[in-house]
């Protein structure tokens, strides 16, 4: 044996060696092909292969909504899963407001990366590690730890991949607006949640120093929410409630210097709601003494003051304790160089197809925030669909022919089918009327005419929105996609394909809305369902209570948030900074 082999097998042994004997499950060695394989007894696989595994490799960066989704539903004895972030936790976003002012608890929120696939009995590898580099034509990732673990000390190692998943997410956008990084505080992380919470604790404690000036106080203890999207709505709500049912009883001499501003580019707040919602918002925020200032551009932060403009009032500068700044999400620097790679340089997020692949490379599908579909047009392929439905090449439609293509026409391109919702067409024959409002049903139709008939359909594509749902939805998909690859090659289930034969392997992805809840404090929230259903009120913040507790990975943590719920009723919210 070779003295390159003895160490290899020395090194082996002395870990093997000092592993507690409980731990130990299975060592393997293959020294003339190299291979080793040391299994613990968490299911942890640590692996030198010679690269003849039979399993397909999926590489899973980040550990957001759409990457946490797919890792629990892949059938992982199909694929050999890896899973690269730079947190080992999955964090329910939704409640990160809650955790700024203590109404629940971070721990409460996240669950282990290792604990989502523990109980499923998988091998699968997690590296604590930010990817900064892919290369989509070696089929590998670039990553680098906090903790230098190689030779060189600096921690990179690149992973190879059979299929990537890109779930890595967005930043905060600040619109290179000065100061911005520098003063203000964000709400992405849950290290962001806990460092809002001990920032208000230390405002307060501040302004109750003695020898301060009333205007000192006043400064400390105005709180800035810039952005009035959900999150920024949302924190504003929970800050007035943690102010005047805790902190007004712990710091009585200064409850009156509080001031609590939202700062809103736009004319309203929360614009992606039903107007009812909106109104309902903007009211209820006056009466609690809420300023909100609409239709002012925040142009600078400094440590000391926020200096906005407004058409009506012209440049002002205000000062302030701390500021949140919630105004959206950008593309991060990993995602911005593979755009670049795969020629979509001047997109804010990666395009994929609707069935989640990355346009511009192979093997690689991108979900979550860092992407987004971009949905084919129907004029874009009119002439293919009309050959398509065209069988028997005669040059010209009926009606009865596109019936036969229908099903498949409204599964690969949903805006015709929401464009006869809309318009509330009772089918594809009412397209199809000339301009005396005749129906051409028993007439043929030759391409020209049939272009005219769908001129207006592509006015209904819409974005999805970068929502949480949105994410979870994408990953479930993805995983079921994954776990019927092998099926789905030999008996395709999606639609015709427009160019080309046969037909796709899967239906594409196609986002189910299920409603959105917009907490507004003092217990009442806003929900708003599809259809036109708004409602707000009391009833609706238990509803809200039970939708949250039921959407938590595990018992652990839903037992938890319910925990930290009832405590808050009984005890109040922790007033604490820890």
């Amino acid at each position: 044996m070779t003295s390159s082999g003895l160490s290899l097998v020395r090194r082996a042994a002395e870990a093997v060696r000092r592993t507690p004997r409980w731990q130990k499950r299975l060592v393997f060695f293959t020294v003339g092909v190299g291979t080793l394989t040391y299994a613990c007894q968490d299911d942890q696989v640590l692996q030198i292969c010679d690269g003849t595994g039979k399993k397909k490799k999926v590489v899973i960066l980040g550990t957001g909504w759409a990457g946490a989704s797919f890792l629990r539903n892949i059938d992982t004895s199909l694929y050999d899963i890896h899973v690269v972030s730079p947190r080992n936790y999955f964090t329910f976003t939704p409640l990160l407001p809650s955790v700024t002012c203590g109404t629940v608890e971070a721990r409460s929120i996240v669950e282990p990366v290792r604990n989502i696939v523990r109980k499923r009995n998988c091998a699968f590898r997690f590296w604590e590690a930010e990817c900064f580099k892919i290369d989509p034509a070696n089929k590998k990732v670039h990553c680098r730890s906090d903790v230098g673990t190689n030779i060189d000390g600096n921690g990179e190692f690149v992973v190879d991949y059979d299929y990537l998943i890109v779930t890595v997410g967005a930043r905060p956008n600040t619109f290179n607006t000065p100061g911005v990084t520098e003063n203000c505080h964000f709400l992405k992380e849950v290290e962001d949640a806990q460092n809002i919470r001990k920032s208000v604790l230390k405002c307060f404690e501040r302004a109750s120093l003695p020898n301060l000036s009333e205007e000192e106080r006043k400064k400390n203890l105005h709180f800035v929410v810039i952005g009035g999207g959900p999150t920024g709505v949302e924190f504003a709500a929970e800050l007035h409630d943690f102010v005047n049912e805790d902190l007004a009883k712990l710091y009585p001499d200064v409850r009156k210097y509080v001031n609590i501003s939202v700062i809103e580019a736009g004319g309203h707040i929360l614009t992606m709601f039903d107007k009812r919602i909106t109104q309902f918002a903007e009211e209820k925020f006056k009466r609690d003494g809420i300023d909100l200032k609409t239709n002012f551009k925040v142009v600078k932060v400094s440590d000391k003051d926020i200096t906005m403009t407004n058409p009506a009032t012209g440049e002002i500068a205000v000062p302030y304790g701390m500021a949140v700044w919630s105004t959206g999400i950008g593309t991060r620097p990993i995602i911005m160089d593979f755009m670049k790679q795969v020629g979509q340089g001047n997109r804010r997020a990666l395009a994929t197809d609707e069935w989640l692949r990355v346009q511009g490379c192979e093997d690689v599908y991108a979900l979550g925030d860092c992407a987004t579909i971009a949905q084919r047009k129907v004029m874009e392929d009119v002439a293919a669909i009309f050959r398509v439905a065209d069988k028997d090449n005669s040059g010209t439609l009926t009606v009865k022919k596109i019936k036969d293509v229908l099903g498949d026409i409204c599964e690969r391109y949903p805006q015709v089918e929401l464009y006869l919702k809309s318009n509330q067409m009772k089918g594809f024959h009412d397209l199809l009327k000339d301009s005396d409002g005749n129906s051409k049903e028993l007439k043929e139709l030759d391409i020209e005419q049939f272009k005219k008939a769908l001129a207006q359909v592509d006015s209904q594509v819409k974005m999805l929105p970068a929502t949480a749902q949105v994410a979870a939805q994408e990953g479930l998909y993805l995983a079921k996609c994954f776990n019927r690859m092998k099926i789905c090659e030999e008996n395709p289930e999606g639609p015709l394909r427009i160019r080309g034969s046969g037909r796709h392997r899967f239906k594409p992805f196609r986002y189910r809305h299920l409603g959105q809840f917009a907490p507004l404090g003092g217990e009442q929230t806003a929900y708003q369902l599809p259809g036109d259903w708004v409602h707000v009120g009391h009833s609706t913040q238990w509803l809200w209570y039970s939708a949250y507790a039921s959407m938590q990975f595990s018992w652990r943590t839903r037992m938890l948030v319910v925990s930290d719920w009832g405590r808050r009723f009984i005890f109040g919210r922790d007033s604490s900074s820890l």
